[in-house]
């Protein structure tokens, strides 16, 4: 009898030739590693989330305000960008010149630009001079104007929040825009 054959016939002469598997004890410890890794990085993956989403609906609502004041100077006459419900800015909006001055998309006005809503569980509220309604006119001069004064400036700015996110559009006396994050950047009042 060989010595090969002689180690089939006794399991115990070479243990590591037989092994094929992990024990219990290292699966356990490996899936408990598995899970606090992943307890620490779930709220962090949420957190990045967040923060993306945010910042994305940041940048819409922001290239749209600066379209809606580049076609005004573009077409020599006022458009209009106004919630998509007419109510809330998180149903999305849409761009148009608001033949009639009444803040909605009627027959025959000419849309430009329609955003959808954006994700679920993002707020938007407005505080700006005319808080009638939510709305940004620009008139053919590039600054913007209310419904109340074609003299008066519609200014102020958009606050958008979502969990711990949260984002400002500043649109000053000129009609002119910008973004800054409150938690972040004192002058962001």
């Amino acid at each position: 009898m060989d010595a090969i054959a002689g180690n089939r016939l006794r399991p115990n002469a070479c243990p590591a030739c037989h092994r094929t598997g992990y024990t219990l004890i290292e699966l356990m410890t490996v899936l408990a590693i598995l899970a606090i890794v992943l307890a620490l990085a779930v709220p962090a993956l949420a957190e990045l989330i967040q923060r993306q989403k945010i910042s994305a609906a940041t940048a819409d609502l922001l290239a749209a305000i600066r379209l809606t004041r580049a076609e005004a100077l573009r077409r020599g006459q006022r458009v209009d960008l106004v919630p998509a419900d007419g109510v809330e800015w998180a149903s999305g909006w849409m761009i148009f010149i608001d033949d009639n001055g009444n803040r909605r998309a009627d027959a025959g006005e000419t849309i430009l630009h329609v955003h959808d809503a954006v994700a679920a569980g993002l707020a938007i509220k407005s505080a700006m001079t005319d808080r009638a309604a939510p709305y940004i006119a620009y008139a053919a001069n590039g600054r913007t104007r209310t419904n109340a004064n074609s003299q008066t400036p519609q200014f102020g700015h958009l606050s958008l929040s979502l969990g711990a996110q949260q984002r400002r559009i500043i649109i000053n006396f000129l009609g002119r825009a910008r973004s800054c994050n409150p938690l972040v950047e004192s002058a962001c009042g």
